[in-house]
């Protein structure tokens, strides 16, 4: 187990969109440009970014209609409410930016004047997708899911199961207007498990993807390096993804962030996200959480 998840540090370097990922949309929601904003955070050292691993999400949400824009700078009310929709993946504080010091402790991307402001701001009618993967970015992102509730683990998921899914048939993949859709094209029946954090969402949320008996989280001190010290937790029925309302708005929080992206890692280019021949339906559940976040339905 700790030579599979060992991996070096500089694969990070070698993960880069798939210009090629293209998945066709039935039934985009707006004309193209005619959608709100959806910011995407690039102000706290996101590993994640409208213009380079997240060029595949940003380029669905536009074809499906939305105005997609980079935010950059702290997070400001008179800004947010420019936006309907605000993205933020796998944020840092400066200390963690360079994976060298990827060690605990891991400070909080963002200012308490910050997060008491997108809490106000979700509360008035915003919506939130917070993303926040493996370690060190749950560690970066506890104070502000702590906000609405969610209880993060600095930390990586395993599954012992391999290949593993989050699947309708064993429960993991559960039953919701998300995992829904709109209509029955629209529908997510599978979703590959990825490396990733778990979280414990709060009695008003609900989940979207749940670990089963066979998931693990190991909590390392440094990123990618585990002993027998290691601790390591069974993760069963805890989440990866999950919704809830907060005041007027609403909030969406992952704990994995490739799902979402379309990259190709390594000198072999392989597949890594939705680009994946086993995640049909990832970009479903990505326009499926964007319709819920935008108040297509309840």
């Amino acid at each position: 187990m700790f030579i599979v998840l060992n991996l070096p540090n500089l694969l990070l370097s070698q993960q880069i969109a798939d210009t090629t990922y293209n998945p066709t949309i039935p039934n985009p929601e707006y004309k193209i440009a005619e959608g709100p904003i959806v910011y995407i955070d690039e102000g706290h050292f996101n590993f994640h970014t409208k213009n380079e691993t997240y060029q595949a999400f940003t380029q669905l949400l536009e074809r499906d209609g939305y105005n997609v824009q980079s935010y950059n700078g702290r997070f400001e009310i008179q800004k947010l409410q420019n936006s309907k929709i605000l993205v933020i993946a796998n944020a840092l504080n400066k200390k963690n930016k360079n994976p060298e010091s990827w060690s605990l402790p891991i400070p909080s991307a963002f200012t308490d004047r910050e997060i008491d402001i997108l809490e106000n701001w979700v509360k008035d009618g915003g919506s939130l997708f917070l993303i926040a993967d493996h370690m060190p970015w749950p560690g970066a992102s506890e104070t502000l899911a702590n906000k609405f509730g969610f209880k993060f683990y600095n930390g990586f998921n395993i599954s012992v199961a391999s290949p593993a899914y989050f699947q309708r048939v064993t429960k993991t993949l559960l039953d919701n207007p998300i995992t829904n859709g709109r209509n029955e094209n629209e529908k997510v029946k599978k979703i590959p498990v990825s490396e990733g954090q778990a979280f414990k969402i709060p009695d008003d949320a609900t989940p979207i993807l749940v670990f089963d008996r066979r998931s693990l989280i190991l909590m390392c001190e440094t990123a990618w390096q585990f002993n027998s010290d290691t601790k390591i937790i069974n993760i069963e029925g805890w989440s990866q993804g999950a919704y809830k309302k907060h005041g007027k708005g609403r909030i969406v929080v992952f704990g994995e962030a490739s799902l979402f992206s379309a990259q190709l890692q390594g000198p072999e280019k392989r597949k890594m996200g939705m680009n994946r021949e086993d995640a049909k339906d990832n970009h479903k559940l990505l326009l499926n959480i964007i319709h819920w976040l935008d108040g297509k339905y309840e």
